[in-house]
């Protein structure tokens, strides 16, 4: 009897299909039923092979090598997962297997994960696909009875594979030529360089700002508190300290003002728009102060896992007319914890219809906004983290099936002598959509005022001038620089019109599923580093900027790749056009870099030197802690020297940090603060929590560490195996 293959992209959405497919039996690798044989892959299976793979001689990084085009490029299983590639290939080359059905993420990214295992194992059988958004079993079901022809997703793989070749092309040599030239570990490629560049340009921004004083004016009465506005202008503040001195003169000698107008507006507020990946990882940092990536990685969990909300990475906040019809379901599902009562007051009351623009087919590319699943949510088995992940999401969700938000908005002006003063204020018509939120929302407060009639005359207890400065634009933080990269639009100053648009209609550089990964990329290189939330440039990083190929540090570049690969995946451009000008993009980069006279210097240079080279240690500060790396890029040794942790200062309650080696390891804090690591033990034990044993410890801040850099080879191998770099 012949059967279909289902290939999953992980094994926790192959369990969910399988087991709606009643594939019951299990094998090496793969889950069989009567219809369907459902097998996976672990993200990649396949990548690009290293430069020495192509010829043993690019082992050894040499600048006369470059720069290296594969022709053609060559596929290799990636070794850590070779086994299941293998078990993959051997199911695929069933001969009761008569046709694939691809089950890999909905996307050009997962359209690459599937094609290439395909290709690798030679496999020539026919194609359909599985296009679904959630692994519910309602979507999964719905999927296998829409499956479509895999021929209709050709393009799309070939705008996936120019993209993967592409940046092979232009990562692989840049990064090689400057790190060859410098003897320094210099990675560079067309999203981390620009976003690198991004915060530069916000430190030269800061660096250059002058402060300019402004100053104002307040009337003050016994029960509010008046902004002086300029006719004409409307302009509430001035830097003319001259100007302000004397209308506060010329008022200096009145007792009383007049109420020449009361305005009262009625305001109506819609909800929120729906999460897409960067607002959800945005909001996380702003909240509670999460990297891009704990977002991520949580978001992965309550979708792969729990099944309790839709897929994570998604560049949409709209829904599609064929969803309207689930709307109630999950509506149903997210009564749950302090969401209850809201949920079931729209089911009651039948508010299933989300308000307008909410669908919206033409703003769904390949996946929807984030939102909650039908599938029932046992809030019991949520950590502490998934479970504000899900809460969040799920008031975002009922909140756009409430009515606006609506208040009054009462503006009085006062007239005293010549100039006019005006005071606002709301009062709450309709809570709307904000009585989702309780008391979370610091917005819905009433900020009223008395009442006030037009003709009045009121006392004045003193009219009193204002001052303050302008402030600098303020350092990025996680948040704030996934936003830039989303729309890095004023970064792009010099560049045309139709660029700019281009970048924003195809969502900044990067894409959602990869820009946590770029920032980490960026911390593991330290090019940049952490100071409270704050990002900074190090040293290393200004030097990259300079040393690097000006167009990798333009979001422009970007731009022109999103807009070639659009017309790729829709079939109006070749893959082979696009390949040749990355390749002469690369050609001139690499003639630029070798030409250079630029130097680099190493400026952390700590006095120690490296144990297996005996070279000097530079001194760095990772995401986590500090540490020492050898200079030289080709042993790679490193060794850490102190770590932050979770563990919290018994005096300021600061995170603290973890000191030396083995029994000599010591908390500190930088309030002064300092702790032998038994006396952290002892005090642990003494306030209730069981005793912390080395091997607690040791496992503890094996989880706090910086992810291990392997020599460059290494990395880069890595680097170029991952989605979109």
């Amino acid at each position: 009897m012949s059967k279909s293959l289902v290939l999953a992209e992980k094994p926790s959405v192959a369990r969910d299909i399988a087991r709606v497919l009643n594939c019951n039996k299990k094998g090496n690798g793969f889950l069989e039923g009567d219809q369907y044989v459902v097998t996976w892959a672990l993200g990649h299976l396949v990548t690009h092979a290293d430069p020495e793979q192509y010829n043993q001689s690019y082992k050894e990084w040499k600048m006369e090598d470059l720069p290296i085009i594969p022709q053609p490029f060559k596929l290799v299983p990636i070794r850590q997962t070779t086994k299941q590639f293998n078990a993959v290939k051997t199911q695929l080359n069933r001969h009761d297997i008569t046709n694939i059905i691809i089950a890999t993420d909905a996307g050009r990214e997962g359209e690459l994960v599937a094609r290439w295992i395909l290709l690798q194992a030679k496999s020539k059988k026919p194609i359909k696909r599985l296009w679904i958004s959630s692994v519910t079993d309602k979507a999964i079901k719905d999927g296998f009875n829409n499956l479509k022809d895999g021929r209709q997703y050709e393009h799309l793989f070939e705008a996936a594979v120019a993209r993967a070749e592409a940046d092979w092309v232009v990562g692989i040599n840049a990064t090689r030529a400057l790190t060859v030239k410098h003897n320094a570990q210099l990675s560079t490629g067309r999203v981390q360089t620009p976003t690198l560049a991004m915060i530069a340009n916000r430190e030269e921004q800061i660096k250059h700002f002058t402060p300019k004083t402004f100053y104002g004016l307040q009337a003050l009465t016994n029960d509010a508190t008046f902004i002086w506005q300029e006719k004409g202008t409307n302009q509430t503040q001035s830097f003319n300290k001259e100007k302000i001195e004397a209308i506060l003169k010329q008022l200096d000698t009145q007792k009383t003002a007049k109420v020449v107008d009361v305005k009262t507006t009625p305001k109506r507020q819609s909800a929120p728009s729906l999460f897409d990946l960067t607002e959800l990882q945005k909001e996380g940092h702003k909240r509670w102060g999460w990297s891009a990536k704990e977002t991520l990685s949580t978001l992965q969990t309550l979708y792969e896992r729990y099944k309790i909300v839709t897929y994570p990475r998604t560049d949409s906040k709209h829904l599609t007319t064929d969803m309207a019809s689930t709307l109630a379901e999950r509506i149903k599902a997210s009564a749950v914890g302090d969401n209850r009562a809201a949920a079931n007051k729209l089911i009651r009351n039948g508010q299933t219809v989300a308000q307008k623009g909410v669908i919206n087919d033409a703003l769904v590319s390949d996946h929807h906004a984030i939102i909650p699943t039908e599938e029932a949510v046992d809030l019991r088995a949520l950590s502490d983290k998934e479970y504000k992940l899900y809460d969040l999401i799920t008031k975002r969700f009922l909140a756009v099936f409430h009515k606006p938000y609506q208040y009054d908005q009462t503006i009085v002006t006062l007239q005293v002598g010549n100039e006019q003063f005006t005071t606002k204020g709301n009062v709450v018509v309709d809570e709307g959509w904000k009585a989702v939120y309780l008391q979370e929302d610091e917005e819905s407060k009433v900020h009223a005022i008395p009442t006030f009639t037009k003709g009045e005359s009121i006392t004045l207890r003193a009219i009193a001038m204002t001052q303050g400065d302008t402030k600098p634009p303020t350092r990025f933080n996680e948040g704030t620089l996934l936003a830039a990269m989303e729309n890095p639009s004023a970064f792009m100053a010099d560049e045309s019109k139709e660029l700019v648009k281009t970048l924003k209609e195809t969502g900044g550089i990067g894409t959602v599923a990869t820009r946590a990964d770029i920032i980490e990329k960026l911390f593991k290189s330290f090019v940049i580093e952490k100071k409270g939330k704050d990002l900074f440039m190090t040293s290393k990083g200004r030097q990259l900027l300079e040393l690097a190929p000006a167009d990798l540090k333009s979001p422009a570049l970007t731009a022109e790749w999103e807009t070639e690969l659009n017309k790729i995946a829709t079939g109006r451009a070749k893959k082979a056009d696009f390949i040749n000008k990355m390749i002469a993009f690369t050609q001139k980069s690499i003639s630029d870099i070798k030409k250079s006279d630029q130097k680099f210097k190493h400026d952390n240079l700590s006095g120690k030197s490296c144990s297996e080279c005996g070279k000097p240690m530079l001194e760095v500060n990772g995401k986590r802690g500090k540490m020492l790396v050898c200079s030289d890029r080709e042993c790679g040794n490193r060794k850490k020297i102190s770590t932050v942790t979770n563990a919290r200062c018994p005096v300021c309650h600061k995170k603290l940090e973890l000191r030396g080696e083995g029994d000599g390891r010591i908390f500190a804090c930088k309030c002064g603060h300092r702790e032998k690591l038994s006396a952290f033990e002892k005090r642990r034990k003494e306030s209730g929590n069981k005793k912390v044993s080395k091997g607690d410890v040791n496992k503890y801040m094996k989880k706090q560490e910086e992810p291990e850099n392997t020599a460059m080879a290494d990395a880069l191998a890595k680097l170029f195996g991952n989605k979109d770099s």
